[in-house]
C-alpha cells in the first residue's frame, strides 16, 4: 500500500471509530485486571523465599547434622508468588488477545455501523442537477442516520423545486422577449434602415419599437421583483396595512382620473401586522395598477383594508371585465394573461403578467393567503389575508360581500 493509500485508509471514520471502540475496550479491560491483580496482590503475603530449608537434628547430645525441612509458611509464600506470576503472564496474554479480537469486532461494527451512510453518499453523488427526483429513500429502524436520509430527501425535493421554477422562468422570459425583440428587429430591419421609408413610417416604427422596449424594461423590472421576493430579504418591522394602502392609492391617483375613474377608499386605521413595508405597498399597489388599467371609463375602483378573525385585511375592487371560473386558480402564474374578450381585458396583454405573481409571493412570504373573487362581466375584487397580532384560523371569505 503507498503511502497516500495509507493515510487516506488512516483518515478514514471507519479506521477511527475501530480504533476508538478497540481503545476503549482494552482500557477497560486493563483497568478491571489491574484492579484485580492490585487486590489480589494487597491480600497476599510475598516476599522472597529460600529454595531449601534444613534443620540440625542431635541424639542424646550427638550432633548427627542438618536435614532439610520445609516450612509451611514457605510453602503459602512461594505459592503466591508463583499465583501472582501466574495471573500477570496471563492477563498481558489476554490482553494481547483481546486487543486484536477488538479491532477484528471493532472494524466490522463499524462498517456495519456506517453501511447507511456510504449508500447515502453513493446515491447522493449519483444524483445530479437534471436527476432531481431520485430520492435516497433508506430503509431501517428509525434512528438518527435514517433522519438524515429524511432531511436529505427534503433537501433534494426542495431543489428539485427551486431548479424546476428556475428553469420554468428562464423558458417564460426567453418566450415573453422573444416577442419584443423581434418586433424591434423587424421595424428596425424594414423601416428605420430602409432609405425609401417616409417619416410617417419612421415615426411609427419608433413609436411600435419604443413600447416593445417599454415592455421588456418592465419585463426585466418584473423579473428582478420575483427574484428578490424569493430570497429572505425582507426588513421585518410593525407596519399599519391601512397607512400602506393609502400610500399605492396616492401612487395611482393621478392615473385613475386620467382615466376617469373614482378611487374610493374604505381604510379603517390602526391595522397592526408584521412585515416589510416597501414589499406590501409593491403588493396592494400592483392590484390597483390592474384595477385602474382593467376598469372601464366612469367606474369607481374601491380599495378597502380591516380586520377579520385576527386577520388583517386589504381588498381591491373593480367593475372590470371579470375572470372566468376555470382560469382563477391560473392568475397568479407567472406570465400568464387571460384571453381577449374573455376573463382579462385585451389590455393586460401589453403587460408582463408578472404582477399577481409578484403580489402571491409576497403575501405568503409574510404568511398571509391571496384570493380572488370574480364573475364574467361583474368586475374583480382581490383580497391579501396578513396574520395580525393574535391571528386565528385561516379565513376564506370575501369582506367586501
Amino acid at each position: 500500500m503507498r503511502l497516500t493509500d495509507m493515510r487516506l485508509f488512516v483518515q478514514t471514520i471507519r479506521f477511527r471509530l475501530t480504533v476508538l471502540y478497540s481503545g476503549l475496550l482494552i482500557a477497560s479491560a486493563a483497568l478491571v485486571l489491574g484492579a484485580i491483580y492490585f487486590a489480589v496482590s494487597k491480600t497476599t503475603e510475598q516476599r522472597p523465599y529460600t529454595v531449601e530449608y534444613a534443620k540440625a537434628q542431635t541424639r542424646s547430645g550427638e550432633y548427627l547434622g542438618k536435614i532439610p525441612v520445609v516450612q509451611v509458611e514457605e510453602v503459602e509464600n512461594a505459592v503466591n508468588v508463583r499465583t501472582m506470576e501466574t495471573l500477570r503472564n496471563y492477563s498481558f496474554g489476554t490482553l494481547a488477545g483481546l486487543f486484536l479480537a477488538a479491532l477484528v469486532i471493532g472494524w466490522v461494527l463499524a462498517g456495519r455501523a456506517l453501511r447507511p451512510i456510504r449508500s447515502i453518499t453513493r446515491t447522493a453523488a449519483e444524483i445530479q442537477a437534471t436527476d432531481l427526483a431520485r430520492r435516497i429513500n433508506l430503509a431501517g429502524p428509525r434512528d438518527e442516520l435514517r433522519d438524515l436520509a429524511e432531511t436529505v430527501d427534503t433537501m433534494l425535493g426542495r431543489l428539485e423545486d427551486a431548479f424546476r421554477a428556475q428553469r420554468q422562468l428562464i423558458d417564460d422570459a426567453s418566450h415573453e422577449l422573444r416577442s419584443p425583440l423581434a418586433i424591434i428587429r423587424a421595424n428596425l430591419d424594414a423601416v428605420l434602415t430602409a432609405p425609401e421609408a417616409t417619416d410617417e413610417e419612421r415615426l411609427r416604427a419608433v413609436a411600435i419599437v419604443d413600447r416593445a422596449t417599454t415592455r421588456m424594461t418592465r419585463l426585466v423590472e418584473d423579473l428582478l421583483a420575483s427574484a428578490r421576493r424569493q430570497a429572505p430579504a425582507f426588513v421585518d418591522a410593525d407596519v399599519d396595512l391601512a397607512a400602506i394602502a393609502n400610500e399605492a392609492c396616492e401612487e395611482f391617483a393621478a392615473l385613475a382620473l386620467a382615466r376617469n375613474l373614482t378611487l374610493r377608499r374604505l381604510l379603517r386605521p390602526g391595522l397592526s401586522t408584521v412585515g416589510d413595508h416597501d414589499a406590501l405597498r409593491r403588493a396592494i399597489g400592483n392590484l390597483i395598477s390592474n384595477a385602474v388599467r382593467l376598469a372601464p371609463s366612469g367606474s369607481e375602483v374601491i380599495v378597502a383594508a380591516g380586520e377579520h378573525g385576527g386577520w388583517v385585511w386589504a381588498a381591491v375592487q373593480d367593475a372590470g371585465p371579470g375572470i372566468a371560473e376555470d382560469e382563477r386558480d391560473r392568475v397568479f402564474d407567472r406570465f400568464w394573461r387571460g384571453h381577449a374578450g374573455g376573463g382579462v381585458s385585451s389590455r393586460r396583454d401589453r403587460h408582463t403578467g408578472l404582477g399577481l405573481a409578484i403580489v402571491r409571493q409576497i403575501v405568503e412570504s409574510h404568511g398571509g393567503l391571496v384570493r380572488v373573487f370574480s364573475e364574467l362581466g361583474t368586475g374583480s375584487t382581490f383580497v391579501l389575508w396578513l396574520p395580525g397580532p393574535s391571528p386565528g384560523e385561516a379565513p376564506e371569505g370575501n369582506p367586501m360581500a
